[in-house]
């Protein structure tokens, strides 16, 4: 989503990446300034801002679910373990809304196939979900995953921003000789990959549909809602498991996956964590 070209241009995401990574606050960064995607130069004097922010900040692309997702992943980053057969590989990136910055609070939940292409069905190897952190920022530690008839490599995710829609979409790994025949491929969902230390390094940052005043706060502030159910039991700040039951607006829900509620995060608001029962 925010790969540098072969000309040396590179996005505005690209920059706010570097500084987040970085430790630099986004309003420093930003300085106020709507557009910072820049063309390198062979001096170190100050590049020329491009016009606005529309540098390929388009919302990323949804793809289909597929039909070996299944709720109640378990809360974690880390789809490995000591014994896991398969290449190492780390997944990081940034969740970003219309406006190039960055969003907290993201749920993430990540599924894929293991080394031999084989999904879990049964239990949840190779499923997890987590949240971005107050940065934006998220990290996935699993495998490269394997190959099963028809389907390039891949790894499958959905995300939800506090309060909005789920995006469900899948990643895909760079000069796979199956992205040339799989019907599904994006090429837009690629991510950036790298050998490290005898394993691979991924990078792609997701860009949602939420809208963002463009000025220089460092993060949205996500829309008011109340901290608690009026007439229900769910409430902000529980941590609930899975299978707990609550009631909201009148309706009762039965909790998909391990959380800790937040405002914006009501039952109505994330099918992603509650089901109506």
């Amino acid at each position: 989503m925010d790969n540098e070209t072969s000309t040396g241009h590179v996005s505005r995401k690209a920059v706010l990446r570097a500084a987040l990574a970085a430790g630099i606050a986004a309003p420093t960064v930003l300085m106020g300034v709507p557009a910072l995607a820049r063309t390198l130069g062979p001096t170190d004097a100050p590049p020329a801002l491009t016009p606005a922010c529309d540098d390929g900040d388009d919302p990323t692309p949804p793809q289909t679910e597929g039909p070996y997702f299944k709720p109640n992943s378990p809360l974690r980053s880390s789809l490995v373990d000591a014994g896991t057969a398969g290449v190492r590989l780390t997944v990081s990136g940034y969740v970003f809304g219309l406006a190039c910055k960055p969003i907290s609070g993201v749920l993430l939940d990540f599924w894929q196939a293991d080394t031999n292409g084989a999904y879990d069905n049964s239990g949840y190897r190779f499923r997890g979900h987590q949240f971005t952190d107050a940065s934006g920022a998220f990290k996935l530690t699993t495998i490269v995953p394997g190959l099963y008839p028809g389907r390039t490599r891949h790894i499958h995710v959905k995300l939800q921003a506090p309060g909005r829609p789920v995006l469900t979409t899948q990643l895909y790994f760079p000069n796979e000789p199956r992205n040339n025949t799989d019907t599904i491929f994006d090429p837009r969902l690629l991510m950036t990959v790298r050998d490290a230390g005898g394993g691979r390094e991924a990078a792609f940052d997701f860009v949602l549909n939420v809208p963002q005043d463009p000025g220089p706060t460092p993060t949205p502030t996500p829309t008011p809602t109340s901290t608690g159910a009026p007439g229900g039991t769910w409430a902000a700040g529980t941590a609930y498991r899975a299978d707990d039951a609550v009631t909201y607006g009148g309706l009762g829900y039965v909790c998909l996956q391990a959380h800790t509620a937040q405002a914006g995060w009501e039952p109505p608001n994330v099918p992603a964590l509650w089901r109506v029962r």
